[in-house]
């Protein structure tokens, strides 16, 4: 038991190192869920372009587009 108190107390600066572990683990846990909401969004955002078949609507490029000249 002693051991396990020598290793919490971190040789006097745990009131140094026990706050960075906490600010760290907080920061990739803020960074974890924006990941996660932004993933979402871009999901929805697919659905929506993709429409209710789920395959890509194909654009036809313009005549003029193909950089032939017009006759």
């Amino acid at each position: 038991m002693d051991t396990i108190s020598k290793f919490l107390e971190m040789g006097g600066y745990a009131g140094y190192v026990w706050p960075s572990y906490l600010a760290v683990f907080g920061l990739l846990g803020v960074l974890l869920w924006l990941s996660l909401r932004g993933l979402k969004a871009a999901e929805t955002d697919l659905a929506q372009l993709e429409g209710p078949d789920g395959k890509a609507a194909r654009r036809q490029a313009s005549p003029a587009a193909d950089g032939a000249p017009d006759t």
